[in-house]
């Protein structure tokens, strides 16, 4: 290949049917790395797609029978990730404001030059390519935001959203308000010891004094529900003279 093909088999389906122009365009984009397949008129040309869809499809507009407008409205439709380049014979702007409106990527008039249409459709596929690109990160972020709404604290998973702990099985463990709440200020802490002070100051909705030994039993309760050996404790462990920290997994 030379400077500017295409590195990878991208596929290009070519739908016309002019006989000559379909070998042409055909050899054209052979010849530039491009896997080309052509169907003569809409019928083949829906047999070919359902074998496999290609990455890009040049339709022309007026064919004999169903036209190109037709097929490009359900290609779209049925394949909403494919290329669409529209051909046409016809000068009238309708037809291209239609085959736009109907989601075609691009438009050309017959007759045309093959390395604009060549450069179009590279353009096209650029396009593609930066706009699959976007959405599967957005996708990732998605996943990675929601998986991030579930904490493991050892076996189990604290729900931040729906406030529920969730055992090894799948079961949900029973706590408390308050016992949440204790959890929930660990998974926003990890691996950072917290001082009684602390703990009392964001995860106690009551008044204190600096006696009260309420976070120690309910440290306690916790780890016999988290904890694989609670007299060990591996997921919420004691800071010598400080409090307590919460150790993920790994941690």
């Amino acid at each position: 290949m030379t400077e500017g093909e295409t590195s990878t088999a991208t596929t290009v389906l070519v739908v016309d049917d002019e006989p000559e122009l379909r070998s042409l365009l055909g050899e054209y984009f052979g010849r530039h790395g491009f896997a080309v397949r052509a169907a003569p008129d809409a019928l083949a040309a829906r047999a070919a797609i359902a074998e496999a869809a290609p990455d890009l499809a040049i339709l022309d507009v007026n064919m004999p029978g169903e036209n190109g407008l037709s097929l490009a409205r359900w290609l779209r439709d049925a394949h909403p990730h494919v290329g669409l380049v529209m051909l046409t014979t016809a000068g009238e702007s309708v037809d291209r404001v239609v085959g736009l409106e109907l989601g075609a990527d691009d438009y050309m008039p017959k007759p045309f030059e093959m390395r604009e249409l060549l450069a179009r459709c590279r353009a096209v596929l650029r396009r593609l390519k930066l706009s699959q690109g976007v959405v599967a990160a957005a996708a990732a972020a998605a996943a990675e935001a929601q998986a991030t709404r579930r904490v493991k604290f050892g076996t189990c998973q604290l729900d931040l959203d729906e406030r529920r702990l969730f055992g090894a099985d799948g079961q949900e463990i029973d706590i408390s308000a308050a016992e949440f709440d204790l959890l929930a200020l660990f998974a926003r802490n990890p691996n950072r010891p917290l001082n009684r002070d602390q703990i009392m100051e964001q995860a106690h909705n009551r008044g204190w004094d600096v006696f009260d030994r309420s976070i120690d039993l309910r440290v306690m309760r916790l780890r016999r529900k988290i904890e694989t050996n609670p007299d060990k404790p591996e997921v919420l462990k004691t800071v010598r003279n400080v409090g307590y920290v919460f150790v993920p997994a790994g941690g």
